[in-house]
């Protein structure tokens, strides 16, 4: 059993998704992507996204699992909702592994509340469906549990995890 000083461990509850084989509405999906607002554009996650997601805090953990764009390109998956050129939402593999990826939101502060976390979540499930890789969802919240209803997964139950800082 590892210890931790208890400076550097914190005790959360996070909340766990079923994982369950076709179960996603795909005809709900492709709606809900269509209804992107204008002004918006949704992309799937390239260099230039992944290099915005690097140079943004609030962005970072879209692709920080991932050692550079050559290893994102290969491993990785994700897409992009920008503004005026600015990444302002994403939706991406926090990591991946044989037949799926653990999925990873978010969204600037100023523009939450817009759906753009539901139209790149419902465009990433697409697209893993599409590649045929499971779309796994640990939620960190109670938003987060919303957000994955909404697209069609099922709440499972609580647990206890421990976040680790500043190692």
């Amino acid at each position: 059993m590892v210890m931790f000083a208890g400076d550097k461990a914190k005790k959360v509850t996070r909340y766990a998704i079923k994982k369950e084989m076709n179960i996603f509405d795909v005809k709900k999906l492709q709606h809900a992507v269509d209804s992107l607002q204008s002004g918006y554009a949704l992309k799937k996650m390239e260099e230039a996204e992944y290099n915005m997601c690097k140079k943004n805090t609030w962005a970072n953990d879209l692709v920080s699992q991932y050692k550079d764009y050559k290893d994102y390109k290969n491993f990785g998956l994700g897409i992009a909702v920008l503004k005026d050129g600015e990444l302002v939402a994403g939706a991406s593999s926090y990591s991946r592994y044989d037949k799926g990826i653990e999925i990873e939101i978010d969204t600037r502060e100023d523009h939450r509340r817009k759906g753009l976390a539901y139209v790149c979540g419902a465009k990433l499930i697409l697209e893993c469906l599409e590649e045929g890789l499971y779309p796994s969802w640990d939620a960190q919240n109670k938003w987060s549990v919303a957000l994955a209803e909404k697209l069609g997964y099922h709440f499972s139950h609580e647990y206890v995890a421990y976040e680790i800082m500043g190692y």
